[in-house]
């Protein structure tokens, strides 16, 4: 690397230190601060007395004071911070470079990053290995060929992605949708995070459900909600419980999942749809759906989201196309009546202006070509089978220890564990055998201990299904 700019103000004739001094001292202070490095070269005298307008010998003056004292060394005709230096001072009370000196609002989640070596069944995450990327390179690079792309662009995304993208909701999800009512976002969790800083004002009750998606509580939160807990059974969220919050107080959006709950997998049967539209539309409350794994459903008919059956304008659906391809690709989705995309489009100029236009004009060419609805055809049937060799595995293991319906759709398992098992326990002696798993505590609303593991199938082959499954077992308390 070239040596170092080196900021600093002098100030001859105002300071009562000497100017080689005030460069000693800067220096010094740059590597108390972790600045400057053991073995880390100083600029050359000449080059650093014509940057800070002196004399070359007030600049060797400093150096041999520093070398001096021990701060430095002379090597090969250069000067290098020492690499074994002195006792440095005890640190400021307030480490600015690590702690800032204010107070931050409380932090959300952190997803974890995969370890080497651990089988890890969180995340419900796109196996990256199956990631179509010699097409979408070709999309890409294509797509570069448009020099207006590179440009600013229209804040609700790329136009020829959202009509698309329009096409594909209405053929595929009976969603009356318009390259007008749609927004790109970055992402699902990006389309979350914009409707809630556009809907919500500080201290409006936003509902959620118990257990559900810790992530998005973290971004509700942070748009000033304070959350309401609503229990999830068999059949999805229960409305008559979100119905008595009502009799409460008034709500100003429900966060759900209808489709394959997060984290239980179960789908909200159709009575209950019915009973949320009709409280929405007369309460006029929003409805924040997210439809976060919907290409991904095996058996039956398909079921269409509420966007698809809301006639009053309450539903506002996220989506994403990042769990088809790789969650890197952020490529999310809202949609929406047009006054709320527009909206959301005047929020979003304030803040980064546009999304990614070249990836999101891939994805378009992806989509008009028909690729990405194969690559979604062919990932289906290959989660299918991983869903069925997860279930497999863990009869064969894990019979008497945890039990679990075979979900019609989605990208993990929700397992019911034995009373009997201390379940956190289990998770931390996992760990320690290789194998990653995230229990139920994970997903409840008060933190609290609850008897099941959420185990994510898609980012596994049969073979690692198989082995995790069989850490895990030998992992049991």
């Amino acid at each position: 690397m070239r040596p170092w700019v080196f900021p600093i103000a002098l100030q001859p004739g105002t300071s009562r230190e000497p100017v080689f001094q005030q460069i000693a001292q800067a220096i010094r202070g740059d590597i108390r601060r972790g600045r400057l490095r053991p073995g880390d070269p100083l600029p050359g005298s000449r080059s650093l007395a014509m940057t800070l307008e002196v004399h070359r010998n007030t600049v060797l003056a400093a150096y041999r004071e520093l070398e001096a004292e021990g701060w430095t060394v002379a090597e090969q005709r250069t000067t290098r911070v020492a690499r074994d230096l002195p006792q440095a001072p005890a640190a400021p009370r307030v480490d600015s470079m690590g702690r800032p000196g204010y107070d931050l609002a409380g932090p959300g989640p952190r997803r974890s990053l995969r370890e080497v070596g651990l089988l890890t069944f969180g995340g419900g995450l796109p196996d990256l290995r199956l990631v179509p990327t010699e097409l979408l390179a070709r999309a890409y690079r294509r797509a570069l060929g448009s020099r207006e792309l590179l440009g600013y662009g229209d804040a609700r995304g790329e136009a020829r992605l959202r009509l698309a993208l329009a096409r594909l909701l209405s053929e595929t999800r009976g969603l009356a949708a318009s390259e007008d009512r749609l927004m790109l976002t970055g992402g699902s969790q990006g389309a979350l995070d914009l409707v809630a800083r556009t809907l919500i004002r500080p201290g409006d009750r936003v509902a959620v459900e118990d257990p559900g998606y810790p992530a998005a509580w973290a971004t509700l939160r942070a748009a000033g909600a304070e959350l309401v807990p609503v229990p999830v059974d068999e059949a999805g969220l229960r409305v008559e419980a979100l119905a008595e919050h009502l009799a409460e107080a008034p709500l100003r959006a429900v966060y759900l999942t209808p489709h394959h709950q997060f984290p239980t997998t179960v789908t909200m049967g159709a009575a209950r749809r019915l009973r949320l539209l009709e409280l929405a539309t007369r309460h006029r409350i929003a409805l924040l759906e997210d439809d976060y794994d919907n290409e991904f459903h095996f058996e039956g008919r398909p079921v269409l989201p509420l966007a698809g059956e809301d006639p009053s304008g309450v539903v506002i659906y996220l989506g994403t196309l990042s769990k088809i391809l790789a969650p890197g690709l952020r490529l999310g989705f809202v949609a929406g009546p047009r006054a709320l995309v527009e909206a959301l489009a005047a929020r979003r100029e304030t803040a980064d202006g546009q999304g990614d236009h070249l990836l999101q004009r891939a994805a378009a060419e992806l989509l008009e070509d028909g690729l990405l609805q194969r690559h979604a055809r062919k990932m289906r049937r290959i989660y299918q089978t991983r869903r069925e060799a997860l279930a497999g595995a863990l009869r064969r293991h894990l019979g008497g220890a945890a039990a679990f319906d075979l979900p019609a759709g989605g990208m993990s398992l929700w397992l019911r564990v034995d009373p009997s098992i201390d379940v956190e326990a289990w998770a931390v002696s996992a760990r320690k055998g290789g194998v990653g798993i995230t229990t139920g505590r994970a997903f409840d609303f008060l933190g609290r201990p609850r008897p099941h593991l959420r185990l994510a199938f898609s980012a596994l082959d049969e073979r690692e299904l198989e082995e995790a499954v069989r850490r895990l077992a030998r992992a049991l308390p």
